[in-house]
């Protein structure tokens, strides 16, 4: 018999991986917004395949575990990466800071391949999360790249980026516990505001509005909501761990 939930989080599962790939080549293109747009939709598909898999009457195989730690890896390891790593606006402020910032993408990238290394082979059974997923771990990058970056909200800032993504790689690979945000997880309503937020600030962005106008405020103040959104679940969700997880399997 056909299990169409398993089949639907295959799908999503190579959905994540491609908007992955096209996020990298986004960046490389020299337009980051629009990457950094498909790395979050990268993070809802997901989400879904996570939520599919408990639907799905037979548990997630091995290989089924390897293909979304391989999704994964490329939309929330190497897409983050490249976004730190790669500057095609102002040019002159990043020169110098070339190799530091390919160096600190090296860092995040191997840290967010040995978390979800370490997931597959051992910790994908445990009710929460050792250090903070990948997902999280490159929206976190999306908010470093929007205040520091483009469109640099607080200032072109090299450094920011450069200390931002280094905290952000250690913390993925510190065994720190961290929820899996499910329903009935205290994380979960500021999870979804977060995803509103990320949605407030990017997609008014493709439409490049023009500083000071009624689009451009709306994206600048949600950037802050999404910056919150973040915070919160950096800083809260180790507190909340226990109080609500089953011990399941889940996503990384």
């Amino acid at each position: 018999m056909t299990d169409r939930w398993r089949i639907g989080a295959n799908l999503a599962t190579l959905a994540n991986g491609l908007l992955g790939v096209g996020a990298i080549l986004y960046t490389l293109a020299g337009n980051k917004l629009w990457a950094m747009l498909l790395i979050v939709i990268a993070i809802g598909f997901d989400g879904l395949d996570g939520m599919l898999s408990r639907r799905s009457a037979r548990r997630s195989s091995r290989f089924g575990r390897i293909a979304d730690s391989v999704a994964d890896a490329t939309s929330f390891g190497l897409a983050p990466a490249v976004l730190i790593a790669f500057h095609a606006s102002d040019t002159a402020i990043w020169a110098p800071y070339a190799l530091l910032t390919t160096a600190v993408a090296g860092a995040y990238l191997a840290a967010a391949i040995g978390r979800l290394t370490y997931f597959t082979a051992r910790a994908h059974g445990l009710p929460h999360f050792l250090g903070v997923p990948t997902p999280e771990s490159a929206l976190a990058v999306v908010v470093v790249i929007l205040f520091h970056d483009v469109p640099g909200y607080a200032g072109v800032q090299p450094g920011g980026v450069v200390i931002g993504g280094l905290l952000l790689a250690v913390l993925m690979v510190v065994p720190v516990p961290y929820p899996k945000v499910r329903r009935g997880s205290p994380m979960r309503l500021p999870a979804i505001a977060t995803a509103a937020f990320a949605a407030l600030v990017l997609v008014p962005l493709q439409f490049r509005p023009a500083p000071g106008s009624p689009i451009a405020t709306l994206a600048h103040v949600a950037a802050f909501g999404l910056l919150a959104g973040v915070a919160i679940y950096y800083l809260g969700g180790p507190f909340s761990v226990g109080t609500s997880e089953a011990p399941k399997a889940a996503r990384s």
